[in-house]
């Protein structure tokens, strides 16, 4: 996304009150910083306050932000797991709190083990054994396997077991009716096995008998004014709650897949892919996608694999779809080709791959749901716009509008730029730039004389030879007349442009772009009025845009052709004013024009300069020849 064409204030009024994700990317793109939010709405519009206080990082983070994209969660728990994941893959700027690894929490069984274990752990490894996580809470992790070691009498110790077994006396848990000593065979691998299988299905979310056991027992202590003892039984209830909290950012098969979905309208769809690596969601990219009418979501979906696929480098294991697509076998085939390996196409019915899919649907909507309002924004600023200044204006059909305006400084190296406008957008690839060929000295009338006489005969000329080898009506950027002429200035400029397409027996509407005395954007000036127009309105935002991209265009162009050996200005004519009074009197004068306007006294009052010096630039402004030989005689 490109940070010149991100309107913020715009953007931050589409934010959705959802849990997600933001990411804050600079003027380059690059991201600076990923946080999560319970309402994306209200914590990303804080940055944005002028009353907010993030503190000094943060603040100089802002200053920096040129826009920023979301993710939406299921969750406030799945929003904090992918801001893990996203800083973990893009190591922002400005986020310093969770770069290691090691932030979120894990439930760890060792199913590779004869008598498994439950164990904490900050790191999912691809080994034998069965993750659950991450979490958001160490506490509550570690106190609900506290828990599960308890209620189903499993063993803690890190003993070799079954080589070790019997070599040491069982442990203080076993005396406390805490583990069932498998240390000394005391249980066998079976036995034991069925208590971890018991464990497996309390971490997969069948915890429901342990809650309603640990109420009862909080109950009956209350009962008997065990107070402590009702406390602990409620803590281990809402530990086993946060626990059991599901999310489906990070999964523990440590596969990489991508997840596909997309949602549409009559004309548009949006196609939405997470791209899962290592089991954890690192990123997404939404593609707009044109479709015809009745074309249905296995055909856009169908379509849409087959050219992402067959120009992306990686193709992961396993790709998910919200819908079967056409020729699946064949795609799978090619697929697994590109890869070097099997690679599965599936479209999940049930589990948190459905309900991944699910939220790769619901981001796509969102996408679609706001691209239509960004066009419906774009297409007033534009096409509404341009409509407001042809009704202003009593012009059928306006589509296309060409601006013109001249630099120099001081009358050396004046040029000319043209700008174009099609349906209220900039149509670069018809700019053109004019450096004047006849004119010397700072005359804009002279100037735009030759620019217009230039541009139009060059377009009736290519006409012509076009006619006379019969060739198609394609026509090239000169031989594309605009509807509307519009001059930077009033009468007078309009006037020159008159007079340029009566010469040339041309007839297109011109009206000037007219200023106040703060050089800002006033009117119009068209058939000798000026026309006011409504400060507030979309068609004066235009006119304004383009005034001032004709005024950048043509300075672009005037600096590119200045050097240090190119700059240049009258005084550099005269005789004996070196560099330093050069820019003594443009620092004391501001200008050439005061310059001249000066007496021999007031030309003194400048640093550096003497009477001898100040009667020579006198001479030479007021030397009827104008050549300054008359100056000499005072250096």
């Amino acid at each position: 996304m490109a940070g010149n064409m991100f309107d913020i204030q715009e953007e931050l009024k589409k934010l959705p009150d959802k849990p997600g994700v933001y990411l804050m990317h600079d003027a380059h793109d690059a991201i600076i910083y990923v946080g999560k939010a319970v309402n994306l709405k209200n914590r990303v519009r804080q940055y944005f306050r002028a009353s907010h206080n993030e503190g000094i990082r943060k603040d100089q983070m802002v200053k920096q932000i040129a826009c920023f994209e979301y993710i939406i969660t299921d969750s406030e728990l799945e929003a904090l797991v992918l801001e893990c994941n996203l800083i973990k893959e893009h190591r922002p700027k400005y986020n310093t709190l969770l770069k290691d690894d090691k932030t979120y929490p894990y439930i760890k069984v060792t199913l590779g083990e004869t008598y498994p274990r439950v164990l904490f752990s900050r790191q999912m490894k691809k080994d034998k054994s069965q993750y659950f996580g991450p979490y958001t809470s160490a506490g509550a992790v570690k106190d609900t396997i506290d828990l599960i070691q308890k209620i189903y009498c499993l063993r803690t110790c890190s003993r070799q077991l079954p080589r070790d077994t019997g070599k040491d006396r069982p442990c203080l848990n076993y005396h406390i009716h805490q583990c069932k000593a498998p240390c000394q065979g005391y249980i066998s691998p079976e036995e034991y096995r069925a208590q971890i299988k018991k464990a497996l299905d309390f971490l997969n979310g069948n915890y429901k008998p342990v809650i309603a056991e640990l109420t009862e027992k909080m109950q009956a202590a209350s009962d008997a004014l065990e107070f402590e003892k009702a406390m602990e039984c409620r803590d281990l209830i809402n530990s086993v709650r946060q626990v059991s909290e599901k999310q489906k950012v990070t999964s523990s098969d440590g596969e990489d897949k991508d997840i596909i979905a997309l949602a549409k309208d009559d004309r548009d769809a949006v196609v939405q892919v997470f791209f899962v690596r290592d089991g954890r969601l690192i990123g997404r990219e939404h593609f707009y996608v044109t479709i015809a009418v009745g074309d249905t979501t296995k055909q856009i979906l169908t379509s849409f694999v087959k050219q992402f696929y067959a120009g992306t480098p990686f193709i992961p294991k396993e790709i998910m779809l919200q819908t079967e697509i056409e020729e699946e076998e064949i795609i799978e085939q090619w697929l697994s080709g590109r890869r070097g390996q099997k690679v599965r196409i599936r479209v999940p019915q049930k589990g948190m791959k459905e309900k991944l899919v699910d939220l790769a649907q619901k981001n796509a909507r969102l996408v679609l749901n706001q691209d239509k309002e960004r066009l419906k924004r774009e297409e007033g600023r534009t096409i509404g716009a341009m409509k407001e200044i042809a009704k202003l204006l009593g012009i059928e059909g306006l589509n296309r509008v060409e601006a013109f305006d001249i630099s120099n400084t001081n009358g050396f190296e004046s040029v000319g730029s043209m700008v174009v406008y099609e349906k209220g957008k900039p149509c670069r690839s018809d700019y053109r730039k004019f450096k004047l060929r006849t004119v010397t000295g700072p005359d804009d009338y002279a100037s735009m004389y030759e620019v217009l006489t230039r541009r139009f005969t060059h377009g009736m000329e290519e006409r012509r030879e076009r006619a006379e080898k019969k060739l198609d009506d394609a026509y090239g950027s000169f031989t594309r007349f605009p509807d509307l002429i519009m001059m930077d200035g009033g009468r007078g400029q309009v006037n020159i442009a008159l007079r340029v397409l009566e010469e040339l027996g041309l007839s297109i509407p011109v009206c000037g772009m007219v200023k106040d005395d703060f050089h800002r954007t006033r009117g119009l000036y068209f058939n000798n009025v000026e026309l006011p127009i409504d400060r507030d309105s979309e068609g004066f935002k235009l006119i304004t845009r383009i005034q001032d991209e004709a005024h950048r265009f043509a300075i672009e162009f005037h600096r590119s052709l200045r050097s240090k050996e190119q700059v240049h200005s009258a005084l550099d004519d005269i005789p004996g004013i070196g560099p330093a009074r050069r820019k003594a009197l443009m620092r004391y004068f501001q200008s050439i024009d005061a310059i001249r306007a000066a007496s021999v006294e007031q030309l003194c009052e400048a640093e550096s300069m003497n009477e001898r010096a100040a009667r020579a630039v006198y001479q030479f402004f007021h030397d009827e020849k104008g050549s300054g030989e008359d100056a000499k005689k005072f250096l």
